[in-house]
């Protein structure tokens, strides 16, 4: 496949950190403590980095990430609220930082980084500049937790104009309900890809 080609699509991935992922971690949005279901996310979520990486597509890792002091967390809803209370994702920090098995590539050109400090991961970051410099039209979109980052960025890509896919297997919320409900809302508006579908659409060969 051409280099051309594979930039149509840019893969986001959303908040996999290790307060977000790692039994140790702070936030419990996207997975409890004990989940059995941690390590088949994480497997999910390597798997969709390596095919994107062997298609040559640009991915774009987004972290959330606020002052040592919480200074910078809007304090109008819950979910901030309890971040701000519980110190988590505080720039610099081990929690912060990118879960070890689904960081970056050092030194490739086509991975990006992009922080912000809201839910929707478009909202005061560089997340459409650098879409807008790659110039792709689509979205594959993964991350934590469902109904949260995912799911508000899913909303405002697609009022943006992108088509959208949402890798459901790399996606995770702490109760399975919420996460098939999430997924469930989303098809109306973005195609939603098992690992089959993901084979089929975004296949290696």
């Amino acid at each position: 496949m051409s280099e051309e080609r594979a930039h149509g699509t840019a893969l986001l991935a959303l908040h996999y950190q290790n307060d977000v992922l790692h039994p140790e971690g702070k936030i419990r949005v996207g997975l409890a403590a004990e989940s059995p279901a941690r390590d088949k996310l994480v497997a999910a979520a390597q798997a969709l980095l390596s095919r994107a990486r062997a298609r040559a597509m640009p991915i774009v890792h987004v972290r959330v990430a606020y002052r040592e002091d919480g200074a910078d967390i809007i304090a109008n809803a819950p979910i901030f609220r309890n971040v701000a209370k519980i110190g988590a994702v505080q720039e610099g920090s081990w929690g912060a930082q990118f879960y070890s098995s689904l960081a970056p590539m050092v030194g490739n050109r086509r991975e990006f980084i992009v922080k912000h400090s809201r839910i929707n991961a478009f909202f005061g970051s560089q997340l459409e500049e650098i879409l807008r410099v790659l110039k792709v039209s689509r979205l594959l979109v993964a991350g934590v937790a469902t109904h949260s980052v995912v799911e508000s960025t899913v909303r405002h890509a697609v009022d943006m104009g992108f088509e959208v896919s949402v890798a459901a297997d790399a996606c995770s919320a702490a109760d399975p309900a919420v996460h098939r409900a999430s997924l469930h809302s989303m098809s109306l508006i973005a195609q939603i890809l098992d690992a089959e579908a993901l084979e089929r659409n975004y296949p290696l060969a």
